[in-house]
This record gives structure tokens, C-alpha cells and sequence, in this order.
């Protein structure tokens, strides 16, 4: 993958992590713009060339002002700005790879500036971000990244010019291992990992105990962490009885009997994505949709409780069609719900519904309750939620969780099938949520990771998570499967 003009190039130096705690910063100059260059055609060029620095600085900017999420901006910028393949890719690592290490530049940053990182403005802030980004985790040449990133901030915010250049030459002083020491010096060994890995220290604590919680290893906690800073390759599934895999291009996927992997950063280029009949989706994501469908139960239709943004909606819906069945797809939002309209554009047996889910009346055959929750599993898609999410907002959400699956339960027809999931490992927001609501329900728990078998052609031991009777919970982790970190429990509701 071409990531810079072969002139700007240089050998990769050592890879490393991040840092720990947030705040949000104030608006500054944006939008302001410089005196515009004396001559016109040394301006289109030079702006030309630092288009994927522009669009990479503007989301980074509204990620941090306006809350806004890099994996929903970032693909309508590239789509309007019709970028050759290389420089959308280049755009993705400059925009995602300054977010998932946000903590440790951050604090690398505040050093550099000898200042608080709260005291720095956005704009300034997202140039020293981008900047520090390619100087010590890409192959940028130092003099390509300070140039380029400030061409960026002269002019959208002229005033900072001069501070962000000082920082970024500081920053280039000094190589990544030496940052690291310094700027992990005196921490804790839980401090360490939060900031070498950018992951706040209370879900390094989780994620450890998360591991221990679904019968793993607390050791592998170094390797989820850095696969929630790899950058997540974009999957793509087929819908079934819409177009097969083998017409995709792309590598087939791993586990998903309808994924594969796409080269190009822009899926929309790829006719069937554009035209419903595929859907960008997380490989983890299809594979629970795809259990559910496995899973044998009366006939009847199924049901989406939150359905939004609608892909186990379009996956659930396609196989349903199949069979001769239809899908009703609620979600609360109507945002979200014109989303599940989007990813079901190809398909004439969905209903959606603009509905609570602990409305939903049934009785259905199979239903699938993908509830809100942290996002913990999903860091690597979605990177600024491990800045934003904060310990009090599972229990928050736990209230939630389990009323969405006793109303899931009460919708479900009598032998019916029930899918619990949620895209986190948290054993709160997973095991703690079901086990409770089981224990005053008739359901028989499955054999999720059986299941998940049937559907890979692998191994269910890989998937198994606690044994509860004759059945089990599954979970799936980035490090382990390269898929985001969903967990799925699969319920019998009694006759």
C-alpha cells in the first residue's frame, strides 16, 4: 500500500504505543484561513499534495470539538474528494493511526510544549497530533511531516504556526524509544501500559479482567491492547442470495463464509456495495448474525431489536428471505433507523420500525438483541471511544442491556432462539448481563461456540467463553480472531 510519494519515504522507525486521560479542548481559530500565496499555480499544487493532511487534520478536529466519530466523517470526506487509492489509504493511517495513539502523543505533546495538553487549543493540537504520528510511528521523512503538517496549520490556523513548528521539530529531536522512557517514567506498571498503548487505565484494568472473566489468559492482555492499535482491514460481506463472495474482490475472510477483505480504503467504489447487494461489516459483526440464522427454530419471522445502522440486519434479513421469511428491524433512533433502511436498500422482507424494542410484541421465531454498550470491542474501528467511554457508563448501561433482553425473551415465540450480543468484552456489559436475567427466565442456554463452529468450519474451543449447563457463551477478540471483540449467547426459549 503506497503511503507517501516514493521522495518523502524513509525506513519505518520502531513501532511502540500511547498514554491516558482526556478533556475537551476549545475551538480556537478554525476555519481561519492565511494570505493567500502570491502566485496561483504554486498554490494548487502544494494544496493538491497536502489534501490527505487537510482532510485527516479537519477530522481530527471534529472528533475533538464537536464529538463527532472518524469512522462515520471520514469516509463521506474521501468519497467527495474522489482521491486516488493510495492517498485515501495514506488519509485512513494518518487519521485513525493519530487517534489510536492519541494519548501517548499527547503526552510526548505536553512535554514538547512544556504546557498542559488541556491549554492547547484544537487546531494547534491536531497538528501536533498529525505530526507527531508520521514522525514516529510512519515512514515520513521528518522534514515531509513538520513542512507539510504545518503547510496544513498556516492555513486553517495561522496564529499557531510558529508553537506547532517548535513542537514538532522538538518532537523529532528525539526517537519513539526514547519518548517512551521518558514520558513513562516513574508510572505504575498499569500506567506504563496506558500510555505505551493510548488505552485509559481503567480499561487496561477491565480488559484484563476481561480476559480472566471469559476463561483466558491475563498475559495476552499486551496483544489485545496492540491489536486495538493496528489498523482494522475493511471487510466486506456478501448478502446471501444477493451476490456470492467469489464475485467480491478481495481475499476471502478468515472465519465469515460470506466476507472478504477489501484492498481499497473506499468501499463504495466496489458496484456491489453501491448497490446494496454487499455491505461493509466487521467479520465478528456477520459471524453473529450468522449463528442466529444457523440456529434451528419454529418457523415464523425474526426480529432486529437494535437494528441501527443495519448490517446483522442486512445479513439476518437475506437469509430469511431465502427461506421464505421476513425480518422486522426496530431501533429507537430514526437516524439509525434510515441507516437499516440504507444497508436493506436490496432486500423487500424488512419492516423497520421506529419503536423502542422493549415495545416489541413477537411472537417471533428467532430475534436478535444487539445491545447498546461500551464499544470496548471495537476500539480499533472506533478509536476515540476508549477517550470518551468512562467506568460509570457500564452500570449506566447495564439497566439497559438486561431490560432489552427480557423484552427480547418476551417477544420470542415458544422454542424460538434469542442471540444476546454486544460488541464489548466487558465482563459486565456480557456474562454479568445474562446470568441475571436467566435466572428467573425457562431458557435453555446453547452452545454459541459450537455454533460458530458450524458456521467457520473451525474449531469451537477458539470461540468458548463460560460454560453455563449444558451450554456456552462465545466471545471474540481482535487479537485472537482479527475481528472486533463481539460476545454472543444463544438462549431456547422454553415451549
Amino acid at each position: 500500500m503506497r503511503q507517501m510519494p516514493a521522495e518523502e519515504r524513509r525506513p519505518r522507525k520502531q513501532p511502540a504505543g500511547n498514554a491516558a486521560g482526556n478533556s475537551r479542548r476549545k475551538a480556537g481559530g478554525a476555519g481561519r484561513k492565511s494570505a493567500p500565496r502570491r502566485q496561483q499555480t504554486e498554490r494548487e499544487p502544494r494544496q493538491a499534495k497536502n489534501l490527505p493532511r487537510r482532510i485527516a487534520w479537519e477530522v481530527l478536529v471534529d472528533v475533538e470539538t464537536k464529538d463527532s466519530y472518524a469512522n462515520l466523517l471520514l469516509p463521506a470526506k474521501l468519497a467527495r474528494t474522489h482521491m486516488e487509492p493510495q492517498d485515501a489509504a495514506f488519509t485512513t493511517e494518518l487519521t485513525y493511526g493519530a487517534l489510536r495513539q492519541q494519548e501517548f502523543y499527547d503526552a510526548i505533546i505536553a512535554r514538547a510544549a512544556n504546557r498542559p495538553i488541556d491549554s492547547i487549543d484544537a487546531e494547534p493540537l491536531a497538528g501536533m497530533r498529525l505530526g507527531a504520528h508520521q514522525i514516529l510511528s510512519m515512514r515520513v521523512p521528518d522534514h515531509a511531516a513538520l513542512s507539510e503538517t504545518v503547510a496544513v496549520i498556516k492555513t486553517n490556523a495561522p496564529k499557531t504556526v510558529g508553537f506547532v513548528n517548535a513542537v514538532l521539530r522538538r518532537i523529532s529531536e528525539v526517537d519513539r524509544a526514547e519518548w517512551l522512557r521518558r514520558v513513562t517514567d516513574g508510572a505504575t506498571a498499569v500506567g506504563e501500559q496506558a500510555i505505551e498503548y493510548s488505552h485509559p487505565e481503567w480499561i487496561v484494568r477491565a480488559m484484563t479482567q476481561a480476559l480472566k472473566g471469559h476463561g483466558r489468559q491475563a498475559s495476552e492482555l499486551q496483544a489485545l491492547l496492540e491489536a486495538d492499535n493496528a489498523a482494522a482491514k475493511v471487510s466486506v460481506s456478501a448478502l446471501p442470495g444477493l451476490v456470492d463472495r467469489s464475485e467480491l474482490p478481495g481475499a476471502p475472510t478468515e472465519f465469515s463464509p460470506i466476507g472478504v477483505t477489501l484492498e481499497t480504503a473506499v468501499p463504495k467504489n466496489v458496484d456491489a456495495v453501491a448497490t446494496g447487494r454487499a455491505r461493509v461489516q466487521d467479520e465478528g459483526s456477520a459471524l453473529v448474525a450468522l449463528a442466529l440464522a444457523q440456529v434451528e427454530a419454529p418457523a415464523g419471522n425474526w426480529a432486529d431489536l437494535c437494528a441501527g445502522p443495519g448490517g446483522k440486519a442486512a445479513v439476518l434479513a437475506a437469509i430469511a428471505k431465502q427461506q421464505g421469511g421476513a425480518l422486522d428491524a426496530f431501533d429507537s433512533s430514526e437516524h439509525r433507523v434510515e441507516l437499516v433502511r440504507s444497508s436493506t436498500q436490496a432486500l423487500v422482507n424488512v419492516t423497520t420500525r421506529v419503536q423502542d424494542a422493549r415495545d416489541a410484541t413477537g411472537p417471533y421465531a428467532k430475534v436478535l438483541v444487539d445491545v447498546p454498550c461500551s464499544g470496548l470491542g471495537a476500539l480499533r474501528r472506533r478509536p476515540e471511544a476508549r477517550y470518551r467511554r468512562r467506568p460509570e457508563d457500564i452500570n449506566a448501561l447495564a439497566g439497559l442491556q438486561r431490560e432489552l433482553l427480557r423484552a427480547a425473551l418476551d417477544a420470542c415465540a415458544p422454542g424460538g432462539v434469542v442471540a444476546y450480543s454486544t460488541c464489548s468484552p466487558h465482563y459486565a456489559e456480557t456474562v454479568l448481563v445474562v446470568d441475571d436475567v436467566l435466572r428467573k427466565t425457562d431458557v435453555e442456554i446453547l452452545d454459541a461456540p459450537a455454533v460458530l463452529a458450524e458456521v467457520t468450519g473451525t474449531d469451537a474451543e477458539g470461540f468458548a467463553s463460560v460454560t453455563r449447563g449444558a451450554g456456552r457463551y462465545a466471545q471474540l477478540w481482535p487479537h485472537v480472531h482479527n475481528t472486533d471483540g463481539m460476545f454472543l449467547a444463544l438462549m431456547r426459549k422454553a415451549n
